[in-house]
């Protein structure tokens, strides 16, 4: 019997897991991350993760009958999430702390922590698809069946031992058939709400939580067109993202949408609705699943971001590593920092970062 480790916030994907696990005949240990400093408090600020949802856990796993840990990665999470977070909008870019933290944290600190218990896998409440290709002996990522809660987009930086290792009994399932599942067996938390906020952040902006945590102090400046003329002043670089246009403050006759952020010079550029459409732009940290690289050139299926639909698009590869992307029609607000993936069909090709727009 294999030993598996689920991963357990306390929601109803998690604990649905566990138990098809348990019933698929794994030996299943539950586990909670903690990332949080101890308070004197009854919660922190971490939503996702506060003690209410730590006690919903450990409650589902002595219903399912299976040991359950808590385990800190406090550190590990501050240095390759929270850091990594403010670092990007010091830079003027728009990070995806989510992806980090599967990469780093889930499929990285915490499988660590599971290999030690004995475990040979980590299973977690994703929707998405592990498969193996007989022909390649590589471990394939594949969206989840249910179109509207697949979440392939947030793997797809996970290393070939990652894969190897992982678990995602949901792939196959569809979010109400999950939450009948939860209820057909009394889970306490069949309807309980889904969480949508990023897990570090206590309120509706992450404005006060980069106020309290930049290392430098945020410096406002002018907003300015593509010719140079100042419109108005911003609060400071890391309170904008590209394709912004709420909390602008300027009164032009036409909305205005920020189009390009210059860190160096402390600048927000703003331009009309179609100045925020581009083609093509350029992809470092590359992942590619199916092959050791990306070939020279292929056509695949290109999100932008989580909540992108996808659009056609030419991948080219260059010299130094990186993937130049050019997509068939502009697409709204290609942001740097963010996470570009690529799709052939159900299958992820692969991924990387959004280096530079061109």
């Amino acid at each position: 019997m294999k030993r598996v480790l689920v991963a357990m916030s306390g929601g109803v994907d998690s604990s649905v897991a566990a138990c098809l696990l348990k019933e698929g005949g794994y030996e299943v240990i539950g586990a909670t991350m903690r990332i949080w400093k101890e308070t004197d408090g009854t919660d922190h600020p971490y939503g996702c993760c506060g003690v209410a949802h730590v006690e919903d856990a450990r409650r589902v796993a002595q219903q399912l009958g299976i040991p359950f840990y808590v385990l800190n990665l406090e550190e590990a999470f501050e240095r390759e999430v929270i850091a990594y977070f403010c670092e990007e909008y010091e830079r003027g870019r728009t990070p995806n702390p989510c992806i980090h933290c599967n990469e780093r944290i889930k499929f990285g600190s915490l499988l660590e922590r599971a290999r030690a218990l004995g475990a040979h896998y980590l299973a977690t409440g994703h929707y998405a698809r592990v498969g193996l290709d007989p022909a390649s002996g590589r471990f394939l990522l594949k969206r989840g069946i249910d179109s509207k809660k697949d979440q392939s987009y947030v793997l797809f930086s996970l290393s070939q031992e990652q894969l190897r290792h992982c678990l995602f009994p949901l792939g196959i399932f569809r979010k109400g058939e999950v939450r009948g599942i939860a209820s057909s067996l009394g889970l306490r938390v069949h309807d309980k709400p889904e969480s949508q906020e990023i897990c570090f952040i206590h309120d509706r902006s992450y404005h006060s939580f980069l106020e309290e945590r930049l290392k430098t102090a945020t410096e406002p400046g002018p907003i300015v067109d593509k010719n140079g003329t100042v419109l108005g002043r911003h609060r400071g670089i890391p309170f904008y993202t590209i394709g912004q246009r709420r909390g602008l403050r300027l009164a032009r006759g036409v909305p205005l949408y920020v189009v390009a952020l210059d860190p160096k010079r402390n600048v927000v550029v703003v331009g009309e609705k179609h100045e925020v459409f581009r083609d093509t732009f350029v992809v470092r940290r590359v992942n590619w699943i199916p092959e050791e690289e990306a070939p020279s050139s292929c056509r695949a299926w290109v999100k932008i971001r989580y909540n992108h639909p996808g659009a056609e698009a030419m991948l080219f590869r260059q010299g130094d590593g990186t993937l130049k992307v050019q997509f068939k029609e502009p697409q709204k607000a290609i942001t740097p920092g963010q996470a570009a993936v690529f799709y052939d069909g159900e299958t992820v090709l692969g991924g990387g970062w959004i280096e530079e727009v061109l």
